[in-house]
């Protein structure tokens, strides 16, 4: 069942939308990056709300229909959820690469703590608005998300899980840390809403 869920994350919508858009591996354009914002800067609005509405999808498959059909513990669930990021960010179909697992862990905590992601994702569009830059907006969601858990969800496994996927996301901007502070991070938009 892990391995369904790892092969369910895996699998590497954006990288399809680019074949199926233009033909092209985005592995090589944009950011070089598997996901929806790099969808949104290579291929625009009409790939990326699709790509990352699925990428979100593919983490809450697991929680939401795997965990209750294997009749398995709570903390198994939250592990089915976990198999799913991790696929979603380390995909075998494009050679271990993929996203940096935000969309799907929202997807996951959507069905674990529904309430974390609300306050979180108010915080990330507020963050995106101020700042203009998306990693800056994941990573200020990825700092504060395990506390909305801790806060919201009563079970610790589910707190743990997500300083994991916090940690995980973290070392996955890595690259946007180094731009930022070099001052070479593509901005998203500008605060005038025009893409930058």
């Amino acid at each position: 069942m892990l391995v369904l869920a790892y092969l369910i994350g895996a699998t590497p919508t954006s990288y399809v939308a680019g074949k199926l858009g233009k033909r092209i591996d985005l592995r090589q354009h944009g950011s070089n990056n598997l996901g929806a914002t790099n969808v949104y800067r290579v291929l625009g609005w009409k790939y990326a709300i699709p790509v990352g509405l699925i990428d979100v999808v593919k983490g809450a498959i697991p929680v939401a229909i795997l965990g209750p059909w294997s009749n398995g513990p709570a903390w198994f669930t939250v592990a089915l959820g976990l198999a799913a990021v991790l696929g979603h960010m380390f995909s075998p179909y494009v050679r271990f690469r993929g996203g940096k697992g935000v969309a799907t862990a929202a997807g996951m905590f959507l069905a674990l703590a529904p309430l974390a992601i609300v306050i979180s994702l108010a915080i990330w569009a507020v963050t995106l608005w101020l700042s203009g830059y998306v990693s800056v907006a994941s990573l200020t969601v990825a700092v504060l998300f395990p506390l909305w858990v801790g806060l919201t969800a009563g079970q610790p496994y589910t707190f743990w899980a997500s300083v994991v996927l916090a940690l995980l996301i973290i070392y996955s901007h890595r690259h946007n840390i180094a731009r930022l502070r070099q001052g070479t991070e593509n901005r998203f938009r500008t605060r005038k809403g025009v893409a930058a």
